[in-house]
């Protein structure tokens, strides 16, 4: 069940140290999702600002809005047809300046889990492991592809 613990530790970026980020329960725009909202700031986070209306910074974890159940297997080839995923997501919102003394423009930073049907009962922990190398890969990296965001240089 997704209920992140207040306040989230954030992972290294440069020019962050000990970054954490206060959340309070939001209002997702859909309805099969749980949203927070960045509420307050700690380390240091030069220039970064908390949620405001015009200047969003959110989380959000939406789930399917119905789950997609497996095809019966061809009766002549014993195979699957067709494996139906059921897509999973979550969604970054952050208000960032593109021009100083400009309103804010949405950045948005989504990731898509898109889950074979039965994949949960035949083998859940592939999708643990899937997630796993996710969640360890961007947290490994998280400056380097912060650096990246910024410099244009992958």
């Amino acid at each position: 069940m997704y209920a992140p613990t207040s306040p989230v530790t954030g992972s290294a970026q440069t020019g962050f140290t000990a970054p954490t980020y206060t959340l309070a329960a939001d209002i997702a725009p859909d309805v099969n999702g749980k949203q927070f909202a960045v509420t307050a700031l700690g380390g240091t986070q030069a220039g970064v600002s908390v949620h405001t209306a015009s200047s969003p910074f959110t989380v959000t974890f939406i789930r399917p809005k119905a789950f997609k159940p497996l095809s019966q297997v061809n009766p002549v080839t014993g195979k699957l047809p067709f494996v139906p995923k059921n897509q999973w997501q979550f969604i970054v919102r952050k208000g960032a300046v593109p021009l100083a003394g400009q309103s804010p423009s949405t950045l948005v930073v989504r990731c898509e889990l898109a889950v074979p049907s039965g994949a949960d009962t035949a083998s859940p922990s592939e999708i643990r492991a899937a997630l796993s190398l996710l969640i360890g890969t961007l947290t490994q990296q998280s400056a380097g592809i912060g650096d990246s965001l910024v410099s244009g240089i992958a």
